[in-house]
């Protein structure tokens, strides 16, 4: 018989394994929990950094070693996907509101597109991946090798289409982001080495409960002003979100043309995986310290992050039927 002790313990643990079994309906759940509560925003707003160096650290903890291996071994859809969501995306981006003239008209909207572009995928899109029966492994090792760039690329991004439109500087943008990966990373490697991944795997439900708990605080965060901004200029608030949902189609179809002879289901994990950006990893790395349209469009563009699944499962399901055998990794070589 358990003891008190062991009995109370127990308790949170179910709990959050159960949260973590609903998935992404917890999470819409939260959503709108973020939305319908303002308050709970502002209080939660000063965690955002430390939340999503937590969201980091489960990431990091949670990758499988021999599945990185097969695929380092043949690595050139990695390092085609990788050069894609980390180079070529945020030159797109940037060229492409400049020439339409974004910077000048609308320099805090400017300024959070060229944020999303320089954004490393998101972590949780290997989850999204599997959950929609995609190829999570691949999803897994691009978004490392992405991530791993970011301190040096987002500098360099920043350098030539931001200047002086950061509170940080570019190399100081770089350093915060190396320290803020590195640290979570150590984090990781001591969780891994002290717990075993076998542990690991067995505490899976319970751990998805608690990067739900934690992804709310930067929902809640983000959401905090939406009500307020949308009373206040609605046609403005849904303008943003019907951009934050164009830059997702666009983000997902230019990748699915561009990795279609690797497979559609292939494509469409790269494309799943490039459109959904970490925003928030670049909020931890400027400290929260942006312009309020910013911060709305962030907050736009957590809805497309949350209704892919739902949005994308009829296109995954007819690829799934029409698609021919997915290209043998080693043609990657």
């Amino acid at each position: 018989m358990p003891s008190p002790l062991q009995s109370v313990i127990a308790l949170p643990v179910r709990a959050l394994a159960w949260l973590g079994s609903l998935g992404t309906r917890a999470i819409a759940v939260l959503v709108v929990l973020g939305i319908a509560v303002p308050p709970l925003g502002e209080l939660l707003r000063p965690y955002v950094a430390e939340a999503i160096v937590l969201l980091l650290i489960i990431s990091f903890m949670r990758v499988d070693p021999s599945s990185l291996r097969a695929y380092l071994r043949r690595p050139a859809l990695v390092l085609t996907a990788t050069a894609w969501t980390t180079i070529a995306v945020p030159a797109l981006i940037g060229g492409a509101v400049h020439l339409i003239g974004i910077d000048a008209r609308a320099p805090d909207l400017f300024l959070a597109l060229m944020l999303q572009g320089m954004a490393s995928p998101m972590m949780a899109s290997p989850a999204l991946a599997a959950l929609m029966g995609l190829d999570a492994t691949l999803v897994l090792i691009t978004l490392v090798t992405s991530t791993a760039l970011v301190p040096f690329t987002a500098p360099v991004f920043a350098h030539i289409f931001l200047g002086g439109m950061l509170s940080l500087s570019p190399a100081a943008l770089g350093l915060q982001l190396a320290a803020i990966l590195a640290g979570a990373l150590a984090v990781a490697v001591v969780i891994r080495l002290a717990f075993g991944d076998a542990a690991i795997k067995r505490q899976r439900a319970p751990i998805d409960g608690l990067n739900v708990l934690i992804l709310f605080v930067f929902v809640a965060a983000v959401m905090s002003n939406f009500i307020t901004d949308f009373r206040a200029a609605p046609l403005h608030v849904l303008a943003l979100a019907a951009l934050a949902l164009a830059m997702f189609f666009v983000l997902l179809g230019a990748t699915l043309l561009l990795f279609r002879s690797y497979g559609s289901e292939r494509a469409l994990a790269l494309g799943l995986m490039v459109s959904l950006r970490n925003m928030g990893l670049m909020l931890a790395a400027t400290e929260g310290a942006l312009p309020g349209t910013t911060w709305l469009y962030f907050a736009m563009s957590q809805f497309p992050i949350y209704l892919a699944p739902q949005i994308l499962n009829p296109l995954t399901t007819r690829l799934r039927e029409k698609d021919a055998p997915i290209v043998s990794l080693r043609a990657d070589t």
